[in-house]
C-alpha cells in the first residue's frame, strides 16, 4: 500500500510544513513516550574499511554513524553505505560499553546494512513500528549517537519516491524537518519511541514541490521487512541482483546526463564518458532519472548486456554494456 503522501498532489504546502516544524521543535514533551532521553537500544558505530576499498575515495576509509539494535541477539541496523568494504567495526553503547561487530547483510536495493554484536550491545532493543502509518505533518523524533547529536524533534515534511544519482531508487522514502547533521544511520522514531526509518541522506529539498526545504532522507522501516530473512540466513536478498552499470548520472531539465563513471566498472570499460547523455535502454526512450533505472532494472538481471542508446560528441551512439551485480565491485570483504 502507497504511503498518503506519495503524490505531489497530498504534499502539505510550504508554510504547513515550516509551521508544524517549528510547532515539532519548540513543543514541550507532553505526549506519552516522548523524551529526549537517548534509547539504550542506540549505538556509535566506529568503522575502518578494508586497505585500497574502492569506496575510501568517496566514504572515507574510517567512517562514523549510529546503528541501531533491533532485537536481543545484537542484531544492528544502520545505513548500508558506512559498512561498504568494512574491515572492522566497533559498536558502542550509550553507557560506554564497547563491542566487535561483524558484517551481516547489505543490501543496495532498499540501502540497508546488517551488523552483528554481542547480545548485552543493548539491554532494549527498539521495535519496529509501521511507516506506512505516518501522517502529513506527523511530529517525530530523530536519535542519533550521542556525539552525533543525540536526540531531536522533527516533522514530517513528505513521503514519496526517491532518486538518487548513484543507481538508487525507492518508494516511499521519508523526508523530515529541520536537518540533522552527522546523520548516518539515525532512528526516526515515532511519539511511542518505535522505529519507523533509518537516516540516509542530507536534502536540500524535502518538499514534493520543488521549493527549497532543506531536512533528511530516511529509508522506511517497512522495506526491511521483506527482505530480512534472506540478509540473517544469505547476507542479500535471494532475488536476483538487479543489472548495474557503475554509472552517476544527473537529471539535468529532462536528461540524463552521465557525471562520472566507476574505473573500471561496467559502464567504464565500455567507453561511456562523462557530459554523454542517456537517451534510452534497450530500445525504450527515457525522460528523466526515474525512467532510466525502471528501463534498466527492468531489462534483465546482473551480469546480462545492456544497450543503452548514449548521445556521444553530438553522436546517438549505441553502447552493450556488460552489467555486474554491485556488490561485486567492490574489495573483498566478508559478509558474516
Amino acid at each position: 500500500m502507497s504511503n498518503p503522501l506519495s503524490s505531489p498532489l497530498n504534499s502539505p504546502s510550504f508554510f504547513s510544513v515550516a509551521l508544524s516544524t517549528w510547532r515539532a521543535v519548540n513543543a514541550p514533551y507532553t505526549q506519552a513516550g516522548r523524551s529526549d532521553d537517548l534509547p539504550d537500544g542506540i549505538v556509535k558505530l566506529s568503522i575502518k574499511a578494508v586497505a585500497d576499498a574502492r569506496s575510501a575515495a568517496t566514504l572515507g576509509a574510517e567512517r562514523e554513524g549510529t546503528g541501531v539494535v533491533i532485537d536481543a541477539s545484537g542484531l544492528i541496523l544502520t545505513v548500508g553505505y558506512l559498512i561498504i568494504e568494512a574491515g572492522s567495526i566497533l559498536a558502542m553503547a550509550p553507557d560506554g560499553r564497547v563491542y566487535p561487530a561483524s558484517v551481516v547483510g547489505f543490501d543496495h536495493a532498499s540501502g540497508f546494512g546488517l551488523l552483528r554484536a554481542s547480545p548485552g550491545v543493548a539491554k532494549q532493543p527498539l521495535k519496529r513500528g509501521d511507516s506506512s502509518k505516518l501522517k502529513p505533518l506527523q511530529s517525530v523524533r530523530i536519535a542519533a549517537h550521542e556525539s552525533a547529536g543525540g536526540v531531536s524533534a522533527a516533522c514530517v515534511s513528505s513521503c514519496r519516491r526517491f532518486t538518487g544519482w548513484w543507481e538508487y531508487m525507492i518508494d516511499d522514502a521519508i523526508f523530515t524537518a529541520p536537518p540533522r547533521g552527522e546523520h548516518s544511520g539515525a532512528a526516526l522514531l515515532d511519539d511511542d519511541g518505535k522505529l519507523l526509518g533509518i537516516a540516509s541522506l542530507w536534502v536540500s529539498d524535502t518538499l514534493a514541490t520543488g521549493v527549497a526545504f532543506p531536512g533528511n532522507m530516511f529509508i522506511p522501516i517497512n522495506l526491511l521487512e521483506p527482505i530480512l530473512d534472506d540478509l540473517i540466513a544469505h547476507g542479500r536478498r535471494q532475488a536476483p541482483a538487479r543489472p548495474w552499470l557503475g554509472i552517476y548520472t544527473e537529471e539535468i531539465e529532462g536528461h540524463v546526463v552521465v557525471t562520472r563513471t566507476l574505473a573500471d566498472g561496467p559502464a567504464d570499460r565500455s567507453g561511456i564518458k562523462r557530459g554523454d547523455i542517456v537517451l534510452g535502454v534497450a530500445g525504450h526512450s527515457i525522460g528523466n532519472q526515474s525512467e532510466f533505472y525502471e528501463r534498466l532494472w527492468a531489462s534483465g538481471q546482473a551480469g546480462d548486456d545492456v544497450t543503452l542508446h548514449v548521445l556521444h560528441d553530438k553522436k546517438v551512439k549505441h553502447y552493450v554494456v556488460y552489467s555486474a551485480d554491485r556488490t561485486d565491485y567492490f574489495k573483498p570483504w566478508v559478509i558474516r
